[in-house]
């Protein structure tokens, strides 16, 4: 392997051309004519054992030179990569040049690593919210337990918006029923908006045993059989239950809980629900300082190092769901996305994160930060405990520089992080962090409108018939 030439272009680009001699090349074609011998049929000879001149004279002298430069291309290039102290940050594009027997010429367009520096690291200021727990928020954290302790309890009164009713329905269109309109048994609480537009508040008021036509028409954006249809419900309530909720004491206390009493058990609830939102805050917080962070960065990336680090987080998706038993295909089908529109969202994600690994760097070069062996070593045996993995197993399969760059990179965000500055948020920001965080317990998502269907079931709470 020669570099007969070494060229600057724009957009942080090399261009090389390498040159690959005769003895190099020749032995190449020869691999490949011995590989694929078996394969070619040449009248007279037994398949595979058909002189290589005898199959040049057929198919041509070239005939195996494509195979040939393929082998030889990705080697010649990482040499003269390495030998020209070049940092590749995508696949170059190639081009031959030239190729005979005395060898071939081709030219690679690098895209190396751009320029870059940071300008103020040390004390970047950034919005932190201030994290109150009042006892308003303690009630709300409370309120799923709550609602997975009240109990259904059969009535004998006109059902009310918050009831569960336990119906029979059957839909007509024109006098005719019509197809996934029909359910008996069916548990529908009232008020949850579940059905669609009228059906609930038809069934407001009717007591158990009777029965009704309720007239309604579908939404415009339902299915288009019956999108805008007007159509009867024949409707028989078989029971009305309400919502009984538990008496909030002590004793409902312990048998939600590991508490003994209700103060000690709103308390634990008060520090979980302090704990997730400070939690929240300080990732908010580390985010904000990250993003002036990046501010300070001063590079322009050429688009090839963001296409190219962008394909591999696309990868890390498709290996992500892979992985979870869901094609990736199938993931994009299910969730209407095409494969371009997540192109783009990962290089979006992709130059943000390089921007990152820069900007830290940066940090890491002005700070003259290094990495000994012993924290070498260490990160090796986290990593091995992550992955299941043995030392030496990681260690083989972990570049060793990368790993230190992860080091450097984690020393200088800890850097980064102690000598900012928190700030008071916003009025209007106020409660940013809180409104994000979960809730301790799930509690139930709110249903979509739908129309009755034919599904037998019975309510999530407990039923209980009254005494």
């Amino acid at each position: 392997m020669n570099v007969k030439s070494k060229e600057n272009q724009e957009n942080s680009a090399v261009e090389l051309v390498i040159e690959v001699g005769a003895e190099e090349f020749e032995a190449a074609v020869d691999k490949v004519y011995r590989k694929n011998r078996k394969s070619i049929a040449v009248p007279g000879f037994r398949k595979g054992h058909a002189p290589r001149k005898i199959i040049e004279g057929m198919y041509g002298s070239g005939v195996f030179y494509q195979d040939a430069i393929d082998e030889l291309y990705p080697t010649a290039y990482a040499q003269a990569v390495e030998q020209e102290g070049l940092d590749p940050v995508a696949y170059p594009k190639v081009e031959v040049l030239e190729v005979g027997k005395d060898g071939f010429t081709f030219k690679a367009l690098v895209t190396v690593r751009p320029p870059f520096e940071i300008g103020n690291y040390k004390g970047l200021t950034a919005s932190k919210e201030e994290v109150e727990i009042t006892a308003e928020d303690v009630e709300n954290e409370l309120k799923p337990y709550i609602q997975r302790a009240t109990r259904l309890v059969n009535v004998e009164r006109e059902a009310k918006e918050g009831d569960t009713v336990l119906i029979d329905f059957e839909g007509f269109k024109d006098g005719v029923p019509f197809e996934g309109g029909k359910g008996e048994n069916h548990a529908l609480e009232l008020g949850s908006h579940s059905f669609i537009p009228g059906f609930e508040e038809g069934v407001v008021g009717m007591k158990p045993g009777d029965e009704k036509d309720l007239d309604v028409t579908f939404p415009e954006e339902y299915t288009p059989e019956l999108a805008g249809k007007a159509v009867v419900f024949k409707v028989k309530v078989h029971e009305v239950k309400e919502p009984q909720a538990p008496v909030v004491d002590d004793e409902f206390a312990k048998d939600v809980s590991e508490f003994d009493t209700l103060e000690e058990f709103k308390k634990d609830l008060e520090n979980k629900l302090r704990e997730r939102r400070e939690h929240a805050a300080q990732h908010a917080f580390e985010d904000a300082v990250t993003d002036a962070l990046i501010g300070e960065l001063k590079v322009e990336l050429p688009q090839a190092m963001i296409d190219f680090r962008g394909d591999q987080v696309l990868q890390e998706y498709a290996d992500r769901f892979e992985r979870q038993g869901l094609p990736f295909q199938q993931y994009l089908q299910m969730t209407g996305q095409t494969l371009d529109a997540m192109r783009e969202q990962a290089k979006a994600a992709a130059e943000h994160q390089i921007k990152i690994e820069m900007a830290l760097d940066a940090v890491a070069a002005a700070e003259n930060m290094t990495v000994t062996d012993e924290e070498l070593e260490a990160e090796y045996k986290a990593l091995a405990e992550q992955y299941g993995m043995e030392v030496d197993q990681v260690k083989a399969a972990a570049d060793a520089e990368d790993v230190k760059a992860t080091l450097l990179r984690r020393k200088a965000m800890e850097l980064v992080k102690a000598e900012a500055k928190a700030e008071k948020p916003q009025k209007t920001t106020k409660k940013k962090a809180a409104k994000e965080e979960e809730p301790a317990a799930e509690g139930e998502a709110a249903p979509k409108k739908r129309a009755p269907r034919a599904k037998k079931g019975t309510p999530d709470k407990t039923e209980e018939s009254a005494e």
